[in-house]
């Protein structure tokens, strides 16, 4: 295999492994070796997987605190022509970590981007969960506090994809109980911790059962987790939320015969279905 040619004024946005350095590609290693500099978000952290590949190269703090400030200097260092890895401590930076500011201002300015793709926490645990991955979303951190963290999971109610999450084991057992709160008991889930980890772990069942194998378990409160939520399953001649509050804004306007047949033109809903709702509503 040959080594990689860098391209000159390029930032190379470097997958690095989520656990297993087996994982990282033959190329990752060739850019991080030849670059000018390499931006980290814990230059320690990073240090170590350096150490491993015998790579010494210099490297530079890139974190979420000093993230603007940085973005100047960069874009600056790949005008002279200079090379920079941007790294996140495990996986695909940018996705839950830092770069975004950095990337943005880059390819504002008309400078080249380029990754250098590998592993991704979400998406190797996407890939085992055994939910539909035809269509997800990926909706980052959950909210530390339990309100907010039900808040959120109440707006994604109905949302028909499989959802990805990250959040921390820890918190685990707070965060299915507010699960089978807010979406219900028999919503599928799937953890998948410390993957490609020594304690690897990708568990499946309904929130549920899920919490009372949290509890009888403390070992699965520990380490990396991505969490999985089945989408919402809508009940055949079922009508959602989102429609009867459009109803319910249309009737507010209109005659409720008008309302019915704009709300079903809108939803694919029948008229008569809707009807009856606006009757229950006006009684």
């Amino acid at each position: 295999m040959s080594e990689t040619t860098l391209t000159p004024a390029t930032l190379y946005i470097v997958a690095t492994p989520i656990g297993n350095l087996g994982d990282i590609s033959q190329r990752a290693i060739d850019i991080l070796t030849q670059v000018d500099v390499i931006a980290c978000e814990d230059t320690r952290h990073t240090g170590k997987l350096l150490s491993a590949f015998s790579i010494k190269n210099k490297t530079m703090s890139l974190h979420d605190h000093n993230e603007r400030q940085r973005q100047d200097q960069i874009a600056t260092m790949l005008q002279e022509g200079k090379t920079i890895a941007l790294v996140s401590d495990a996986g695909t930076p940018l996705i839950s970590d830092p770069g975004f500011h950095i990337v943005r201002h880059c390819r504002s300015l008309g400078l080249n981007v380029s990754p250098i793709p590998g592993a991704c926490a979400a998406i190797s645990a996407l890939s085992v969960a055994g939910l539909p991955t035809d269509r997800f979303s990926f909706e980052g951190f959950l909210p530390s506090k339990s309100g907010a963290r039900q808040v959120t999971l109440t707006a994604l109610a109905n949302e028909p994809r499989t959802m990805v999450f990250y959040d921390a084991p820890r918190r685990a057992i707070d965060t299915v109980r507010d699960i089978v709160a807010t979406l219900g008991g028999e919503r599928y889930i799937v953890i998948a911790r410390e993957i490609t980890k020594t304690f690897e772990t990708i568990h499946s069942d309904t929130a549920e059962n899920f919490l009372a194998w949290l509890e009888q378990d403390a070992n699965q409160l520990k380490g990396e987790m991505v969490l999985i939520i089945e989408g919402y399953k809508a009940v055949e001649g079922e009508i959602s939320a989102e429609v009867v509050n459009t109803l319910k804004l249309l009737l507010a306007e209109m005659k409720p015969k008008t309302a019915c047949a704009i709300a079903a033109e809108i939803y694919g809903v029948k008229k008569n279905a809707l009807y009856e709702v606006a009757l229950s509503m006006k009684s």
